[in-house]
């Protein structure tokens, strides 16, 4: 793991360490890397407190849908939701990577915008907005980005119709 700030981490009442915090929340790995959980309510505060660590660009940010995956493996703690947004922020002085997992109901899916903390993520956001149906508040322009306007569905949602369109060959008989 990279050396991101983790909060005091008490024992359990069975005397097993509690998961190690990042800012009140829980904390995973992933291949080495630092892997934060915050909750829908904290994630735009969290995202605040690392950016003023120097967590200063966000490289990535996308939906994911997991329908198919309802008891994927979540660090104790994390309650596993239908949709997740992913965030992947750099500290480029020090040379550092930390990647967040929000958590989204599928009932009220709704988080909130980075757009002001890293303008940036305006286009990611409304790419999520248009495949996933994941809504952004307080961002400056959530309007669907590869979808026509009159589009209807989510088409990276697990659940989409495939659908068919008909392909006219060149010099094929109609």
């Amino acid at each position: 793991m990279t050396d991101a700030p983790t909060d005091a981490v008490p024992d359990a009442a069975d005397g097993q360490p509690e998961a190690p915090l990042i800012h009140g929340c829980v904390v995973g790995d992933s291949h080495g890397q630092v892997v934060v959980h915050p909750d829908r309510d904290r994630y735009l505060d969290v995202v605040r407190a690392l950016d003023d660590e120097g967590y200063t660009m966000c490289v990535d940010l996308c939906g994911v849908d997991y329908l198919e995956f309802p008891d994927r493996t979540l660090p104790v703690g994390v309650r596993p939701e239908r949709f997740e947004v992913v965030v992947n922020l750099l500290d480029l002085a020090n040379r550092r990577r930390i990647r967040l997992r929000v958590q989204v109901p599928e009932e009220f899916p709704v988080v909130a915008s980075l757009f002001d903390l890293h303008p940036g993520t305006e286009a990611m956001e409304r790419e999520v907005y248009d495949m996933f149906g994941i809504s952004f508040t307080d961002h400056p322009d959530l309007t669907r980005i590869l979808m026509p306007e009159d589009w209807e569905g989510h088409p990276l949602r697990k659940d989409y119709s495939v659908g068919a369109i008909p392909v006219q060959f060149k010099g094929a008989n109609a």
